[in-house]
């Protein structure tokens, strides 16, 4: 089946559900070869492209965190080309979680804890030819950090930052 067998609700779930598991030939099928994903600036280089390749980028980045990746779609809204996802993104933190600053340098690094998350995102699609050209989203980002244990952090967790982010800068 290809994005354009599928509603424009059912491309903007399944391109969420693939960034936890899908294949680069998955992503093909249901990313543009144009699109732009409006949430890379923090991403590695790689994910800051256009296209399927990039979306797939931001999937390894994310699975290189966290294991048991997933996302649980609570609503959904379409007007004309655009689908929102309300959802919540659930994982656990088993892999150090690297961001980037706008050179691409690894700017922090967040050594694994091996906690839980559960958070709200909404998430924007807007799609063309039955696939997806833009994203962007709305994320929890202080309570995912909270449940992690990043805020407040510990001295130990402090020190364990500054190992991770050398270590994340000779990679």
């Amino acid at each position: 089946m290809t994005s354009t067998d599928l509603a424009p609700k059912e491309v903007a779930i399944e391109s969420l559900m693939v960034m936890a598991t899908g294949s680069l030939e998955d992503f093909r099928s249901l990313f543009h070869p144009e699109a732009t994903n409006r949430m890379a600036v923090d991403e590695p280089l790689a994910c800051r492209g256009t296209g399927p390749d990039a979306y797939y980028a931001t999937a390894v980045w994310l699975r290189s965190a966290y294991a048991d990746l997933g996302w649980t779609v609570e609503d959904s809204v379409v007007e004309g080309d655009l689908v929102v996802l309300h959802a919540t993104m659930s994982g656990r933190h088993t892999g150090p979680f690297v961001t980037y600053d706008e050179n691409g340098r690894a700017a922090q690094a967040f050594p694994p804890t091996g906690k839980t998350f559960a958070v709200t995102q909404s998430h924007w699609f807007r799609l063309a030819d039955g696939k997806v050209i833009e994203h962007w989203a709305n994320r929890d980002d202080l309570g995912q950090a909270m449940q992690l244990g990043w805020i407040p952090p510990t001295p130990v967790f402090l020190v364990r930052m500054l190992l991770a982010l050398r270590k994340a800068r000779r990679a």
